[in-house]
């Protein structure tokens, strides 16, 4: 479950995200986040997500966004609709932190699984177990992808050969004491926010709380 004030914070993509209405208070099937991105920050990979709508909005900066194989550089205004199934990618297309309103549709546990993935993959990262572009080893990702395969799905490498190399890796992973899922990776801050219109609690402050 999320709720309006978390923050998640990848300090290797150089994104910062504020949960703006989570779980808590939507019911689920609707969350919002501010999401801002440090000069040369990207996600992570292009990936799908199979059953989820992504909307961004971008608020400043400038955003360079690959849609089903189409790229364009969008500025404040700026509204992008990426239904279920179709692959996606972003990064910080400036020299100036961006700043994107995320929204995210779906059914409720695919929702609290993205939650969840997202927490566990910006915690490795915090603590130096992925690569320079924020992605883990072959066996930590093995099990993510298993994991989280309703909820993302990468693009490379390609979805036939994922499913024989992860197959046979992820056992090894787990034999190794490798997880999926790790309680410890969870929100890294909290920021007091003001209601979201019809949500009641959400918002904004860029200064975490962590104590």
């Amino acid at each position: 479950m999320s709720r309006a004030g978390d923050v998640h914070e990848n300090p290797v993509t150089g994104e910062y995200v504020v949960v703006r209405v989570g779980s808590e208070e939507s019911g689920g099937r609707l969350a919002i986040a501010d999401l801002y991105v440090s000069p040369g920050g990207a996600v992570a990979g292009e990936h799908v997500h199979p059953a989820i709508e992504e909307v961004f909005t971008v608020v400043a900066g400038s955003v360079g966004f690959r849609v089903d194989g189409r790229e364009d550089v969008a500025g404040p205004g700026r509204r992008l609709v990426v239904p279920p199934g179709v692959a996606h990618y972003w990064w910080n297309a400036g020299d100036e932190e961006a700043h994107v309103v995320v929204e995210l549709r779906g059914e409720a546990r695919l929702l609290d699984g993205f939650v969840t993935m997202l927490s566990n993959l910006f915690g490795m990262a915090r603590e130096g177990k992925t690569d320079a572009k924020g992605r883990p080893n072959l066996l930590r990702a093995a099990l993510l992808a298993r994991e989280f395969d309703d909820v993302i799905r990468f693009v490379q490498p390609p979805r036939a050969l994922q499913k024989v190399l992860f197959g046979v890796l992820a056992p090894v992973a787990r034999l190794l004491g490798y997880r999926a899922v790790y309680p410890g990776y969870g929100p890294s801050g909290f920021v007091e926010v003001e209601p979201w219109p019809g949500y009641g609690r959400s918002g904004s402050s860029r200064q975490p709380q962590t104590g």
